[in-house]
C-alpha cells in the first residue's frame, strides 16, 4: 500500500536579517516622528489620518500577499511565524502608510490619501522585475504613491516643510535635524549599506545646483539651502535609500544616487514642481527597465547556447567524408557452392568522390566507364 505524497507549501523568502532590523528601526523611527509631529512639532494633517493610513496599508498588504501566495501555490509570508512574523511582515506597509500621509497634504479629502496608500502598497505586486532569480519590486512604494497623488490631483501638494519644526525655536531648530541625520546615517552605514548612494546623491545635488546657477542664473545658495531642511534630511536617509528598491552594488549605488540628483536638476530646470519625488520615480523606472533588459539578454544568450551544439553537429555531418557501404552483386562463381547456397554479395566501399565511384554525370568519365565495361566482357 502506497501512501499518497503530500506537498508542503513553503513561504516566499523573507528579508535578510539586516534588512529586517533596518525595517524595524525605520518603522520605529517614523512612528516616533509622527507621535512627536502631532504632539509638538506641528503636523497639519488630522490626527486620525495616520491610523487610517496604517490600517489601509495593512489590509492591502495582507490581501495582496494572500492572493500572491494562492497564485504561486505557497504559504503566505505572514503565516508560520506567529505574531512576530506578522509584525515583521507588516513593517514595510507600516512605513509606507505613515510616509504617504506624513509627506502629502490633500486638504480634508482623506480618500485621496487612502488612494495614495493603496497605490503605494499595490505597486509592489504590479511593477516588478527579475532580480537574483526572483521577482522584486523596483518602484519606491512611498515615493510612487506620493508622485501619483501629485500627478492625478493637481490641487494636492506635499506637506509644507515648516510643519516639521513649526513650534520649535532657537537651538531646537537644529537639534531635530541633527538627531534625524545621526540616526539615519548610523542606520544606513550599519544595516542598509547605502552610504555610497547617499554620498552620490548629495554630491550630485550640489553639482546640479551649481550647474543650474551657472547656466540658468539660479541662486546657488538658495538651491543649496534646500539641503538644510528636515524634509531633505528625511528623504536622504529614509526614502531614497530604501533597501528594497535601490541597488546594493557600490557602482550601482553611485549611478542611482547621482542619477536621482541629475534628474532632479533637469526637472527643476524645466520648471516642474516637486521634482525630488518625480526624479526618484523616474530613476526607479529606468532601473526596472534595465533589470528587464538584462533578463531578456540572459534568456537570449541561453537560447543561443542551447542551439550552438545542434548547429555545430550539423556542420560536422556536412563536412565529414561520405563513406557508405553498398552491397553489389558479385561475379558468378565458376565453381559450385557446397550445399547449393546462393552466392553472397560483395561489399564495395565508396570513397566519396563521384568520379572515382562511377556515380558522376561527366561525359569523359562516362566514356571511360564504357570502355572499361567492354574490356571486362568475356569474348
Amino acid at each position: 500500500m502506497t501512501v499518497p505524497e503530500t506537498k508542503t507549501l513553503t513561504a516566499a523568502p523573507r528579508h535578510d536579517v539586516k534588512v529586517t532590523t533596518a525595517l524595524r528601526r525605520f518603522a520605529i523611527s517614523i512612528s516616533i516622528l509622527n507621535i512627536a509631529g502631532y504632539t509638538f512639532l506641528g503636523f497639519e494633517q488630522p490626527w486620525l489620518w495616520p491610523f487610517i493610513a496604517i490600517f489601509t496599508a495593512y489590509v492591502v498588504e495582507i490581501a495582496l500577499e494572500a492572493v500572491s501566495a494562492r497564485v504561486d501555490k505557497r504559504a503566505p509570508r505572514y503565516a508560520g511565524g506567529g505574531f512576530k512574523g506578522m509584525v515583521e511582515f507588516l513593517f514595510p506597509a507600516h512605513i509606507t502608510g505613515l510616509a504617504v500621509n506624513m509627506l502629502t497634504y490633500v486638504n480634508d479629502r482623506v480618500w485621496v490619501m487612502v488612494f495614495g496608500v493603496v497605490v503605494a502598497v499595490g505597486t509592489k505586486w504590479v511593477l516588478r522585475a527579475p532580480l537574483k532569480g526572483r521577482m522584486r519590486h523596483y518602484m519606491n512604494p512611498s515615493n510612487f504613491g506620493i508622485a501619483v497623488i501629485l500627478l492625478l490631483f493637481p490641487w494636492a501638494s506635499i506637506a509644507p516643510p515648516y510643519h516639521f519644526t513649526e513650534y520649535l525655536y532657537g537651538p531646537a531648530d537644529w537639534v531635530l535635524p541633527a538627531i534625524i541625520l545621526v540616526l539615519g546615517t548610523m542606520l544606513n552605514a550599519k544595516l542598509t549599506g547605502r552610504m555610497w548612494l547617499i554620498m552620490a546623491w548629495l554630491g550630485g545635488f550640489v553639482v546640479q545646483a551649481v550647474v543650474r546657477g551657472l547656466v540658468m542664473g539660479t541662486s546657488i545658495p538658495a538651491a543649496l539651502g534646500m539641503m538644510t531642511g528636515v524634509a531633505f534630511v528625511l528623504f536622504t536617509n529614509y526614502m531614497v535609500t530604501d533597501p528594497g528598491t535601490s541597488p546594493s552594488k557600490r557602482s550601482s549605488q553611485i549611478f542611482f544616487g547621482a542619477g536621482v540628483a541629475a534628474m532632479y536638476g533637469v526637472l527643476t530646470g524645466l520648471g516642474i514642481a516637486y521634482g525630488i519625488f518625480f526624479a526618484t520615480a523616474l530613476v526607479c523606472l529606468i532601473r526596472g527597465g534595465y533589470l528587464w533588459g538584462l533578463h531578456f539578454l540572459a534568456k537570449q544568450r541561453e537560447a543561443q547556447e542551447r542551439q550552438a551544439p545542434a548547429v555545430h553537429g550539423a556542420h560536422d555531418r556536412q563536412d565529414a567524408p561520405v563513406e557508405q557501404l553498398v552491397a553489389a552483386p558479385a561475379a558468378p562463381a565458376t565453381g559450385s557452392v557446397a550445399g547449393g547456397a546462393a552466392p553472397q554479395p560483395a561489399t564495395v566501399v565508396l570513397s566519396g568522390d563521384p568520379c572515382k565511384d562511377g556515380t558522376c554525370f561527366h561525359g569523359k568519365c562516362a566514356a571511360e566507364r564504357a570502355t572499361k565495361n567492354k574490356a571486362a566482357v568475356p569474348v
